[in-house]
């Protein structure tokens, strides 16, 4: 193994011990404080290793988003998992009822319903489901307002094989500049008021009702609330263990909390046209990704300091192509053909499926090497 960060090829992914830890005490001392537990959602690291730390640290279950990241971790042990996504189709049903039965996963239509009833009840099997609510963001989901959720509900409650287990909305809108908190009370708000509707239709048990709610931005300012016995129960952010530019730039973290960086060498230099000094990466679109973070115009914040995670106050990634990473120096430039340099990724989740593996690190000391277990299990 590697000793040090000298020693490693470029472009690869390194994970700082310190912040990776740090960042995973902070979300369960906030998920402790509020009641709820913290089910993190996988698909930003998608790493055993990593799962087995929030584990360590009172994490209660994971989240995935796919059938096939459930079918690794599950084949690792892990058997309290939930697949916050809405399964659709007789295959992904079998796949899921040949896991552990301690496997949940979203529905939002009668017919992605019936499916899943079809599989389950034909094997003599039972599943809990979580309707999805659509809380605000607008992507899947039941609209929590619906007049008919309760219908739908008592539709998926009665069919064979399903045990409606609770409801669950990803606050996807929470990712404006500003808004976390806004979207955070609304969003739980309206999922207690769900609740409080299936209750009063007897679909619901108070103390027993799964009320799922997660997105990194809200989960940082997350603060629960009561109602007619309902309160929210889990909590789902993801990229919270690592950060990025994205949390960064919405007023989440401080570039101190980014446990994750990107290695890479550059690889020519010379002078464009204005003065600038313009300089090429050897990570290009194919590990940075073409994201972009809110309120920025670079494809990544490049590092003045590693070790004290300062930004460089002149140096901006202007371009992506499949291999390069273009970037441009106002005045004078102290990067030369040669060096490395460290960049905070505009989307953490993105950048890591790119990648086999990545790099526990102290500093320049490389300590482990993890692997993305689940890369590209996309199905």
């Amino acid at each position: 193994m590697p000793k040090t960060i000298d020693d490693l090829s470029t472009p690869c992914l390194l994970i700082e011990k310190e912040r990776l830890e740090a960042n995973c005490r902070q979300m369960q001392a906030r998920a402790r404080a509020e009641g709820v537990a913290l089910r993190p959602h996988t698909k930003t690291h998608k790493m055993l290793s990593l799962a087995a730390l929030q584990k360590s640290h009172g994490a209660r279950g994971i989240t995935v988003a796919k059938v096939g990241e459930a079918e690794v971790f599950a084949a690792a042990g892990f058997d309290d998992i939930c697949i916050a996504y809405t399964v659709v189709g007789a295959e992904k049903s079998a796949r899921i009822a040949a896991l552990a039965p301690g496997i949940s996963f979203c529905i939002d239509s009668l017919e992605g319903a019936r499916q899943a009833s079809a599989v389950f009840a034909g094997l003599g099997r039972t599943v809990r489901v979580l309707l999805e609510i659509d809380a605000g963001y607008g992507r899947c989901g039941r609209t929590w307002d619906d007049p008919s959720l309760v219908t739908f509900a008592r539709h998926v409650a009665d069919l064979p094989g399903l045990a409606l287990g609770g409801i669950l909305t990803h606050e996807g809108n929470a990712y404006q500049p500003h808004q976390a908190a806004t979207v955070m009370a609304e969003a739980r708000d309206r999922m207690l008021s769900v609740a409080v509707r299936l209750g009063d239709a007897g679909l619901a048990t108070r103390g027993r009702f799964v009320i799922s709610v997660g997105s990194t931005p809200s989960a940082n300012v997350f603060r629960n609330a009561h109602r007619d016995g309902f309160s929210i129960t889990e909590i789902r952010p993801g990229n919270y263990v690592f950060n990025d530019l994205t949390q960064v730039n919405l007023g989440v973290c401080s570039f101190k909390q980014c446990a994750l960086t990107v290695l890479t060498t550059v690889v020519s230099q010379h002078r464009g046209a204005g003065g600038a000094v313009r300089f090429f990466l050897d990570a290009g679109r194919k590990v940075l990704t073409s994201d972009r973070a809110p309120l920025s115009d670079t494809y990544g914040q490049l590092l003045y300091h590693a070790r004290t995670m300062a930004p460089h106050p002149h140096a901006r990634l202007t371009n992506l192509s499949e291999e390069h990473g273009w970037g441009a120096v106002r005045g004078g430039s102290t990067l030369t053909v040669g060096d490395r340099v460290r960049i905070v990724p505009n989307h953490a989740c993105v950048v890591v499926n790119t990648q086999d593996e990545a790099y526990l690190v102290d500093g320049d000391e490389v300590l482990n090497t993890w692997r993305v277990d689940a890369r590209g299990h996309v199905q």
